[in-house]
């Protein structure tokens, strides 16, 4: 059967550095941190003291107080994106055959503040079990999927993909094949996270993940910087519509980009440790590539890295990179926006993704920020975008992501032509 394309319709963005995908973008291109200490609660005691957190978010603008109480963040925070990326597409809930549209959409961890929350509160209780009725729907990690196909009456596929940090670009990935078969019109398609919390910080500061740059927050995420020492937390959540092709023409849609590959891999190494020489890495993105038959390795212009600023997996993802790409390693343009927005988690693929697409839209590559000391080894001829943005023609971008067990996935979307 022939394929069907697939394209980005609509894109919302809720992030340390943006509440909308507007302000996201506009920070990345000014190379804003969005680390600072963390204000969810008292980190003194903790190794790490800082994050990157939402800022500046009135959550009664968008929930009343009834609905809020039933709402993890994580799940308000994905409500939040859906809306913005459903407006953005122009699609009409109304107008459309609601059977045909769904919703994949993830979460690494879920409600694990609600978990936390009710723990705590039968602990400290006098043992009688009074556990919240919403506790169970809050936590689960399917329910913002649920909730989004609830609010809008979209009854097509609907599931949550749980991958660690390749999430929600295993989200997308799932959405775009789905579409392409012919199994549905669109999907509403992302990733939503909120772990910064005692119970997620303390967690990841035991596996000796996180930066402890708690002198210097703003430059503590740090990506190919020989001082790297971990990634910083970050929370927020993403969303895409994706949409085939001819629906979208049909009804007027503006056309971001179109998605055109999208691999998957494991490590089969470790349960977080990088594969040494970046094999599931390499893996991944060649699959990627070779899911699009229009596509070579020299089609790509840019590649968002996973690159979370720590000293084994920015080496190991660089040496995949050669390993693809080859001499053509040395023309592209390489970056983290992780250095700006710290690792989002399951959230993480789709707002790097929104950035690629809208690198590709823009013809500018969002930098790598805090760059002081060069890595002895990092090939210094390799194009790690530092610093500031740099403009050039993006005809294609690939997004990565790589999580805990060693799940890898890799995205690329390309201009869009008629």
């Amino acid at each position: 059967m022939k394929l069907k394309r697939v394209v980005v319709t609509g894109i919302g963005a809720l992030t340390p550095i943006g509440n909308n995908a507007d302000l996201y973008w506009q920070n990345l291109l000014k190379g804003t941190s969005g680390a600072a200490p963390i204000t969810r609660f008292d980190a003194s005691n903790f190794k790490t003291k800082f994050a990157c957190e939402v800022k500046d978010l009135d959550l009664t603008e968008h929930f009343d107080r009834k609905e809020g109480r039933k709402l993890d963040l994580f799940a308000k925070y994905a409500l939040i994106v859906a809306d913005e990326a459903v407006a953005d597409s122009g699609i009409n809930a109304e107008a459309i055959n609601k059977d045909r549209v769904g919703v994949i959409f993830g979460s690494g961890i879920g409600g694990i503040t609600t978990f936390q929350e009710e723990v705590r509160a039968y602990v400290t209780g006098d043992g009688t079990p009074r556990f919240n009725p919403f506790f169970i729907p809050k936590m689960i990690s399917d329910i913002a999927a649920g909730h989004i196909s609830m609010k809008y009456g979209f009854r097509g596929p609907n599931f949550s993909v749980v991958s660690a940090c390749a999430t929600s670009t295993n989200a997308l990935i799932d959405a775009y094949n789905y579409i392409r078969l012919g199994k549905a019109d669109a999907f509403i398609s992302g990733g939503s996270e909120a772990a910064i919390n005692e119970s997620g910080i303390g967690g990841f500061n035991a596996m000796h993940a996180l930066s402890t740059r708690n002198d210097s927050p703003e430059t503590a995420s740090r990506p190919f910087d020989a001082d790297r020492d971990g990634f910083v937390m970050g929370e927020g959540a993403g969303c895409m519509v994706l949409e085939e092709y001819e629906h979208a023409v049909a009804r007027g849609a503006k056309i971001y980009a179109e998605i055109c590959g999208g691999g998957m891999s494991a490590d089969a190494h470790h349960i977080t440790a990088p594969h040494p020489d970046g094999l599931g890495a390499l893996n991944v993105m060649r699959a990627a590539l070779e899911d699009d038959d229009s596509l070579t390795p020299e089609s790509i212009d840019y590649v968002n890295v996973h690159g979370t600023s720590t000293p084994l997996g920015d080496l190991s993802e660089l040496k995949a990179i050669k390993g693809v790409f080859g001499d053509h390693a040395y023309d592209m343009n390489i970056s983290s926006t992780k250095s700006m927005t710290g690792h989002l988690l399951g959230a993480a693929g789709v707002i790097e993704s929104i950035a690629a697409v809208l690198a590709v839209k823009n013809d500018i590559v969002p930098p790598t920020i805090n760059h002081f000391t060069d890595d002895d080894g990092i090939d210094g001829k390799l194009n790690l975008t530092f610093h500031k943005p740099h403009e050039r023609t993006i005809n294609a971008a690939l997004s990565n992501t790589f999580g805990f067990g060693g799940h890898n996935a890799s995205v690329i979307f390309k201009k869009f032509v008629g």
